[in-house]
């Protein structure tokens, strides 16, 4: 294929309700999308998912426009590809910026799938017919209002739930969520909030039969989690720490962790993303595909991605009502009894809402 358009588009998405974590919360999220045409007028799509703020990773939305306009963009066009695993080498005197490599490669991919009449899954390498989905649910004013939203999320079929820690709101909310629900499939996560000055307050998180804690010290840090995932019975998943399937084979070394969330975005796109599953398959290491508050083509990505085998746990692409009054896509993201169908058309199995797209963009932008 040869990029022959790239049209960035911002947009702004009001959320149903706030979303609060260790590092703040986000009651609208903005992202910029991105449509990619190839000569032969086939059109692809993928979307950032970095924050307006510095609070996940380094990047934000302003610089993953910068870095695709200035840097990523040129590169890519009118460049001859045959396969979509070349995108990453093409961008690798570039450092970081995962986000922004990972929202274009995704577009690429996109158009690969549609080219050689698969979809997206099938183009990875994914099998599965459908996938187990859990819910993330953020911080709460009420450890009650916690547990009623818990129960709602249940009864609706999502398969666990993951709630967000923090110092002063984590050992009391744990205990409580398990005297009323001693059955839930329940995980926490800390995203970054802890240190190992907390390994006695972590070691307590032992007694409520977690199926994991999830990146509890520096977003930087593979080392220091040895240590803990030494000091916890409970597996300890990294997060923010993996972003290359270099990072994965460190911490798997190591012992840093007994899980792996993958996440397109942190780690540069789906050839990396594909290549960390692969790694943690060989050595016995789950994965499952966490979210950013994807709107639809990047739930999309997530869908097939997570179709691959070692994808053992459930995920956190929620349906698209969750989050969003109206998504971007048509049809929206369903989950039927805690599952989502995988799409088995081309590309990425679901179409871009034109109307809902332009009502919602705030500013274009055309590269040719």
């Amino acid at each position: 294929m040869k990029l022959e358009e790239i049209t960035l588009r911002h947009l702004k998405m009001p959320m149903k309700a706030p979303f609060t974590t260790s590092f703040g919360t986000v009651a609208e999220k903005e992202l910029l999308l991105i449509e990619a045409k190839d000569a032969s007028g086939v059109t692809g799509w993928g979307e950032t998912v970095a924050f307006v703020a510095p609070w996940y990773t380094e990047e934000t939305l302003q610089t993953t426009w910068h870095m695709l306009k200035d840097f990523l963009i040129p590169i890519l066009l009118h460049t001859e590809i045959r396969h979509p695993d070349e995108v990453s080498a093409l961008f690798a005197s570039i450092r970081r910026n995962c986000m922004a490599k990972a929202s274009i490669e995704g577009a690429v991919w996109d158009i690969y799938a549609q080219q050689t009449k698969q979809s997206l899954a099938q183009a990875l390498g994914g099998q599965k017919q459908r996938i187990e989905v859990g819910i993330s649910v953020g911080i709460q004013s009420s450890t009650a209002k916690l547990i009623e939203l818990i129960k709602e999320h249940m009864n609706s079929g999502y398969k666990r739930v993951k709630i967000k820690i923090k110092p002063g709101y984590d050992i009391e909310v744990v205990r409580a969520i398990r005297a009323e629900l001693p059955d839930l499939p329940l995980m926490v996560d800390a995203n970054s909030a802890y240190t190992l000055n907390d390994i006695n307050l972590l070691q307590q998180l032992d007694d409520y039969r977690l199926l994991m804690i999830e990146q509890p010290l520096a977003t930087d840090d593979i080392v220091d989690h040895a240590i803990l995932q030494r000091s916890l019975q409970t597996p300890v998943c990294l997060d923010e720490s993996i972003t290359s399937v270099e990072d994965a084979r460190k911490a798997i070394e190591l012992g840093s962790c007994g899980v792996i969330n993958i996440k397109i975005g942190r780690v540069g796109g789906l050839t990396e993303a594909k290549r960390i599953h692969d790694l943690c398959q060989k050595n016995n290491i789950p994965v499952w595909c966490g979210g950013m508050l994807e709107a639809g083509i990047g739930r999309a990505h997530n869908i097939a991605l997570t179709s691959l085998s070692n994808f053992v746990l459930p995920g956190d692409t929620a349906g698209s009502s969750h989050y969003w009054y109206e998504d971007i896509i048509t049809p929206e993201v369903k989950v039927i009894d805690g599952y989502i169908h995988v799409p088995q058309s081309v590309g990425i199995g679901y179409t871009p809402n034109q109307a809902i797209i332009n009502k919602l963009t705030m500013s274009t932008e055309v590269y040719r």
